[in-house]
């Protein structure tokens, strides 16, 4: 810690020092243009000075560890300069023009603020010197700054754009080295090469390549030394089968290219064609299409290499004299080809187990997400993110389909790029002749061919443009579609056959996880929900009204607890059936559920008995509602065999915090005033506040 105070102390000090040189050069060369008229021993003492300051910052400028600010250097330049004018005959003399020259040098070499201060630091000058040209001058003085400028930045982009260039061909180069030596395609197939790892793919393929290379050097350099030989090249036939490319060389020659040639150029042809060694003596340098120039060969031998049924290359061998290749050279030169397709086939081995050890890792990684979903809406989003494992996606879409209504319903959309341009997430459409509709009614995956454009996925106004689709149909237990997973990209290819199969397993699981979270579903509302009313019931309500109070605590407001019960409930049970009492209950419920806001809560507290939660409500709002509740409910005519009868409820009500701060005091005090109410005559509301202050009055009277 001390030492970085230290050189944060340090480095503060060397600006300031740096500004200060800064100022003091600008001040000396603004007064030599100000006494520019004085004694020549004052302008040759300014001068000395000047040029002395210039050949130190000079070599302080370009001495390692001591680098002052460019600043100092590009005062000193325009003062020496003005200094060196003065000298020669005034600011008139035709030599002026080298004033725009070490602008345009400052700034192409310092940058742009340092040849903003010695354009700053001439204007000075001149002013003093010609106020009458200083318009001109200072315009030139300007535009020789900007055009420097412009020129480097140009120059700086050109080499960066080159640079660029350079790395770009680069990497080219090392994925056609892969893909050449099949490092690629041994775990991937063709279509399936725009992957969501497409890093860890160039990463390993360049290990592979520069592993193969390496081998492949040390062997042809082995072979050429042991055979004496001028030239050992391995030429290997690209994808396309139809020109071959120097992917490894020793040589003593200056002549040899590193363009690739036609497949069945000169005697490269000839052994690739016949699938045989070739042993030339003297060959003509023309017939050998690796040379760029006439070269002198005394002896060739080629050896073609073979793998299953494919030629891959050619292994080519030449000496400058007119030796020939002994059978031993010759079956020396036939195993190091086999060595070579070893040496290729091996890496190619390792890099397909690592590339299988990635893709289980991620599989695996998809897998443990959707086993810990619970909720629909965790089984959505992990489904996203489980396939985002498998490959990269532009667009994905889940649907549902309720064979009931024959209706799908977009259920999960992840659209970053608004590749719909819609809302689409909840949108329900009619079963039709779109590819999520057929792909449950199949039960296949769609579709299995075809090219970029626009397609009917969902619906006809629903316009998704990609290059690569995909729909997976969700298949559940007893192998029926409950819906399907889509996904699109905006790159060609992107979900070719591995990646369908790992994506199918993944969306399999999808399928059984929403089951497993629609039951999960329902053995929530089971324990949280009355099986006859649907309103919550007595343990959920406890736990909101909880809840409601904490909130209530912290932001200092209040909440309503209503205790509503149905009067002479029993003899309605003993008197038109318990069939007929439990429609009197839902339809209370319903009631009561209307009457409230969608903030609040109704629960079924027991028996025929409710309970009303009304967040934010005080006692006249509370006493607005119930009132309402009790008048509706008194207007409900009930049918039943022995004829129509009407029912009424009673209500009582405690808030917070005026009655009570806690659960069971609360709950306590509004059961209280129901009672009250029962025993005043039922059929109406009571404030458990307003009763204990009538009590208390009565008892005083």
């Amino acid at each position: 810690m001390n030492l970085g105070r230290g050189a944060y102390r340090a480095g503060r000090w060397a600006w300031r020092r740096r500004a200060l040189w800064g100022v003091l050069l600008g001040a000396l060369g603004a007064a030599l243009g100000f006494f520019g008229s004085g004694p020549a021993s004052l302008r040759l003492a300014a001068g000395a000075g000047l040029l002395v300051l210039l050949v130190d910052r000079t070599r302080a400028r370009l001495c390692p560890g001591d680098r002052s600010a460019d600043l100092e250097l590009g005062m000193l330049l325009v003062a020496c300069a003005y200094a060196a004018l003065e000298m020669l005959g005034g600011s008139r003399t035709p030599a002026h023009a080298v004033i725009y020259a070490i602008v345009a040098f400052g700034v192409a070499t310092q940058g742009l603020w340092v040849g903003v201060a010695m354009v700053a630091l001439a204007s000075i000058v001149e002013w003093r010197l010609a106020p009458a040209l200083l318009p001109w001058r200072v315009a030139m003085l300007a535009l020789f700054a900007l055009g420097a400028a412009a020129l480097l930045r140009g120059e700086i982009a050109r080499q960066r754009r080159e640079q660029r260039q350079r790395v770009e061909k680069a990497i080219r180069t090392l994925r056609e080295d892969a893909r050449d030596f099949r490092l690629v395609a041994s775990a991937l197939s063709a279509e399936s090469r725009w992957r969501n790892r497409e890093d860890e793919v160039d990463k390993l393929a360049q290990g592979s390549a520069e592993t193969v290379h390496d081998s492949l050097y040390h062997l042809l350099e082995l072979l050429k030394r042991s055979l004496g030989l001028q030239t050992c090249a391995l030429l290997w036939i690209g994808e396309d089968s139809e020109r071959m490319k120097i992917k490894e060389l020793v040589s003593d020659s200056d002549l040899v290219g590193d363009e690739s040639v036609p497949a069945a150029a000169g005697v490269l042809g000839a052994i690739v064609k016949n699938r045989a060694p070739l042993h030339l003596a003297k060959p003509d340098a023309s017939a050998l299409p690796y040379y760029r120039g006439p070269e002198r060969v005394g002896a060739f031998f080629g050896v073609p290499l073979i793998e299953g049924q494919h030629v891959r290359g050619v292994l080519c061998a030449d000496r400058a004299d007119q030796r020939p290749l002994s059978p031993d050279e010759e079956a020396l030169l036939g195993k190091a080809a086999g060595q070579i397709l070893r040496v290729v086939h091996s890496e190619r081995v390792f890099a397909a187990i690592e590339r299988s050890k990635y893709e289980h890792e991620r599989f695996y990684r998809a897998s443990e997400m959707l086993r810990g979903a619970l909720t629909l809406d965790q089984v959505y989003d992990t489904a996203l993110r489980a396939a985002r494992e498998i490959v990269e996606f532009d667009f994905a879409g889940i649907t549902l389909f309720d064979r009931e209504t024959r209706r799908h319903r977009i259920v999960r959309v992840w659209d970053p790029e608004r590749m719909t341009g819609e809302d689409l997430e909840g949108l329900e459409y009619a079963d039709n002749a779109g590819l999520a509709a057929m792909a449950v009614k199949n039960k296949h995956f769609l579709p299995t061919t075809g090219g970029p454009g626009e397609r009917v996925v969902f619906t006809r106004k629903i316009r998704l443009r990609m290059e690569s689709l995909l729909v997976l149909p969700l298949i559940a237990k007893g192998d029926q579609a409950i819906g399907t997973f889509t996904l699109a990209s905006k790159r060609p290819e992107r979900f070719g056959g591995d990646v369908r199969e790992m994506l199918g397993v993944i969306v399999n699981q999808v399928a059984v996880s929403i089951d497993n979270a629609k039951m999960y579903q329902r053995l929530q509302e089971l324990a949280t929900t009355d099986g006859l009313t649907g309103l919550c019931n007595r343990r959920s309500f406890q736990e909101r009204l909880d809840e409601a109070l904490v909130r209530a605590a912290r932001r200092r407001s209040r909440v309503s607890v209503v205790m509503a019960d149905v009067d002479h409930f029993k003899k309605i049970n003993d008197t038109y059936g318990h069939p007929v009492g439990d429609v009197v209950l839902r339809r209370v419920s319903q009631i009561l559920a209307a009457a409230v806001r969608n903030v609040d809560l109704v629960a079924r507290y027991g028996g025929e008995e409710f309970a009303l939660l009304l967040e934010d409500s005080d006692a006249s709002g509370a006493l607005l509602l119930c009132e309402r509740a009790r008048a509706e409910v008194g207007r409900q005519q009930f049918g039943s065999d022995s004829g129509t009868f009407q029912v009424t409820i009673s209500l009582g009500l405690s808030v917070y915090p005026e009655d009570g701060t806690d659960k069971d005091g609360l709950l306590g005090r509004a059961d209280e005033a129901l009672y009250r109410a029962k025993r005043e005559g039922r059929n109406r509301v009571i404030a458990w506040r307003e009763s204990a202050a009538r009590l208390a009055s009565a008892a005083e009277s």
